[in-house]
């Protein structure tokens, strides 16, 4: 039988996203109709905000924990969380966690390193982009981390936290993520992360100057390929 996968949702456009394509995908690997079992617990996202807002990481790592624990008792076998940001508090959870996670920047560098990228732009919330956490997982790789401006960055965030974490999709967003992913190709990059499971929702492979590492569908992809093994 195929592995329980429980989801620590976090915003909820983001955490739908990855829901489906674990339902939809399931079949080309278990047959029609079929996906493996999956459950969710997701806390107000207003209720991370406040901590991330403050940089109090050890706070979202709790929340993330709760929810593991919620997921835990009522039969998850593994974790998965669809928000790149809010995994800036693993270190507080995985130590503590009742089951194992994936990680979502491992996920997308592995696909990175399978693609044969070795420089690639980055793009999601302030709070992810300035962070060191995609760095880190490329580095550890050999791949070269490009990180937007600081403009491009609090346009991006606008963009994540006043339209698309609502469900507002404007083409307004398109052109401000293809201008500044073009820009970035001019530096090089062979691909770009879409490093805010939201962001999938406006941008892919049809409409981005890059090839696009769809964080959210590269992650529901191998918790199938984990579910089912």
């Amino acid at each position: 039988m195929p592995q329980h996968i429980g989801i620590v949702g976090c915003s909820a456009e983001g955490a739908a996203l990855c829901y489906r394509t674990i339902c939809t995908e399931g079949a080309a690997l278990l047959g029609p109709h079929a996906h493996p079992e999956v459950s969710m617990h997701t806390f107000s996202l207003a209720e991370y905000m406040e901590p991330i807002y403050h940089g109090e990481w050890e706070t979202v790592g709790a929340l993330m924990l709760a929810s593991a624990e919620k997921l835990a008792r009522i039969g998850a076998d593994f974790l998965i969380c669809p928000d790149n940001t809010i995994h800036q508090a693993m270190g507080f959870v995985a130590p503590r966690s009742p089951l194992p996670w994936l990680h979502i920047a491992e996920v997308v560098a592995d696909e990175a390193v399978r693609r044969g990228y070795g420089r690639v732009a980055l793009t999601g919330t302030k709070w992810l982009v300035e962070s060191e956490l995609y760095p880190e997982k490329l580095g550890e790789r050999g791949l070269a981390c490009i990180r937007p401006q600081p403009d491009e960055r609090e346009e991006i965030n606008r963009i994540i936290m006043d339209e698309l974490v609502y469900g507002v999709f404007r083409p307004e967003a398109v052109a401000a993520f293809q201008r500044i992913i073009g820009r970035m190709k001019g530096e090089g990059c062979e691909g770009v992360i879409l490093g805010c499971t939201e962001i999938p929702l406006i941008i892919n492979d049809d409409n981005a100057p890059l090839p696009v590492l769809d964080s959210t569908r590269l992650l529901a992809r191998a918790a199938l390929r984990k579910a089912v093994a």
